[in-house]
């Protein structure tokens, strides 16, 4: 009988994050197993820092650590004992160790084309810092939005003690809030922060998503869906990363390379709730048909059936959506049906010939053909990179 590999646990549960992360790792040690976990109390780390950890790892027969470490010269410790770790970027990458870390910066890129879509104008961030994963998130955001020629307020929650974050009419959270141009388009670090906003434009009587739309990251559903109005919310490969943690992992202890790169979580899809459940268009007729096609993705909705429904004729309408949005009618229809699709694959268990019947489109190797040039990858490709696994 295989040894058994005993993995001690250093991260947050109470996250989402954290708990997709550990479904993949867990999903790796069923397959590849027997693995045996022990899951230490982030309270650990700060009582009895790295000393206490590796005490603890020694004496447990540990093989290797998963764990949000602080970025200190004790890490050494934990680099020269033996133990096999893999380090989350908690603040910053570590060196010297394999990072859990994420493609952050195209995490923002996302948000930022997912506003321009809606034709936002007004654009801000609210984020740490000091924080890695807050501040090359915003580093994505300013910068596609700096080349479509726009600028991005920035609110610095290192620079705000936490209980002023929200729970008061005055706090510097809400006067930001009150002293921004609307209809404003907010970009948030990750979900806890974008529920602080809802609370902050509830409490100043700002209307969400109408005069502000909020984005968060993580799609972390218990955050997301307990907010008022619930929270829209960019996705994240974590799953699939803690399946090759696993791998990762494996491998560090069997010494079977001198080198390992960091595990990378990408930005999948965005999910729309009612926090971002509008478009920011003042032209009231491209808005109207924005909304009927938005209305009527799931069926076979084609650019006469938009012309149907608007006063214009096609060229004057064509126009207008081309200054406004940057794309025809026929591509925002397009657009709105590959969003559909990639949520589907994500989100549920139906076969590509349903999700190609639930975006209007009965012809599924079609389907595929307009996802593939879409996406440059087909839908089973995407649905088994990014999609939960089973």
């Amino acid at each position: 009988m295989d040894k058994t590999i005993k993995i001690l646990i250093l991260v947050d549960l109470s996250e989402e994050y954290a708990r997709a992360l550990l479904r993949g790792v867990s999903k790796y040690a069923e397959i590849n197993g027997p693995w045996s976990f022990c899951k230490m109390p982030l309270s650990y780390r700060e009582k009895y820092g790295i000393t206490g950890i590796l005490n603890f790892a020694k004496n447990w027969g540990a093989d290797g650590i998963i764990a949000q470490l602080y970025n200190t010269k004790d890490v050494k410790k934990l680099i020269d004992s033996g133990i096999c770790i893999i380090a989350q970027d908690f603040k910053n990458r570590f060196e010297g160790i394999p990072n859990l870390t994420g493609n952050y910066f195209q995490t923002g890129v996302l948000a930022a084309e997912y506003f321009l879509s809606k034709g936002y104008e007004n654009f801000a961030f609210s984020g740490f810092s000091e924080y890695v994963w807050s501040r090359e998130r915003y580093d994505g955001y300013s910068e596609r939005l700096q080349k479509a020629g726009l600028n991005v307020h920035l609110f610095n929650t290192v620079e705000t003690p936490e209980h002023e974050m929200w729970y008061y009419n005055d706090s510097p959270l809400s006067q930001w809030l009150l002293n921004l141009p609307k209809p404003l388009a907010v970009l948030t670090c990750d979900d806890r922060h974008a529920n602080q906003l809802v609370e902050a434009c509830r409490i100043n009587k700002i209307k969400v998503p109408d005069q502000v739309a909020i984005l968060g990251v993580d799609n972390d559903e218990v955050i997301c869906n307990m907010s008022n109005p619930p929270i829209s919310s960019i996705a994240l490969d974590v799953e699939n990363a803690g399946y090759k943690i696993g791998e990762l992992m494996e491998s560090m202890i069997k010494k079977e390379k001198d080198f390992y790169e960091d595990v990378i979580v990408e930005p999948t899809t965005i999910i729309t709730r009612q926090s971002t459940d509008i478009f920011a268009i003042k032209d009231d007729q491209v808005l109207k048909a924005l909304r009927y096609i938005s209305e009527n993705i799931n069926d076979k909705v084609q650019v006469s059936d938009v012309l149907q429904s608007i006063p214009l004729c096609r060229r004057s309408l064509e126009k207008r959506f081309i200054s406004i949005i940057g794309r025809s009618i026929y591509q925002e229809i397009l657009r709105q049906k590959m969003e559909r699709a990639s949520f589907l694959l994500l989100e549920s268990n139906l076969t590509v010939s349903d999700i190609a019947i639930q975006c209007g489109l009965d012809d599924d190797k079609n389907f595929s053909r307009l996802f593939q040039k879409n996406n440059k990858i087909s839908p089973l490709q995407f649905r088994k990179k990014f999609g939960k696994l089973n």
